[in-house]
């Protein structure tokens, strides 16, 4: 079960931190605009949010031999046949909620850099 939770966190984590890239790209080609940067930021982060809570959801649904979680696992270190759709389709659903709710956080905290930035730039 620790294997699998470790291949599901790396192949989810891989996934987040490719998004977070593009997104951090796109806030560093709209830095002439901090306000749009910021909102921009925030709107894909959110979105990359709800993409993950999706993911979650179908994740209990999903043929896991299907997964990169799967393919990642050595063939000694796969669970038995019987419990390994429930095992792996709990590991990811489990590892697309964790990875969600830090993206939560940063799409909030972005929100509010772009409330704060707009605000002074009214004073």
């Amino acid at each position: 079960m620790e294997d699998l939770r470790r291949m599901a966190f790396l192949s989810i984590g891989r996934g987040c931190g490719f998004a977070g890239l593009a997104i951090l790209c796109v806030m560093i080609g709209l830095t002439f605009d901090p306000l749009i940067a910021v909102r921009s930021g925030a709107v894909l982060m959110t979105l990359s949010t709800m993409v993950l809570l999706l993911k979650a959801r179908q994740a209990l649904t999903q043929d896991v031999r299907r997964t990169e979680m799967w393919i990642l696992l050595e063939e000694g270190r796969r669970p038995a046949p019987e419990h390994a759709q429930w095992a792996g389709a709990t590991v990811l659903r489990d590892a697309y909620l964790w990875f969600a709710q830090y993206a939560a956080g940063l799409s909030v905290l972005l929100w509010t850099a772009a409330l704060a930035i707009s605000l002074s730039q009214r004073l």
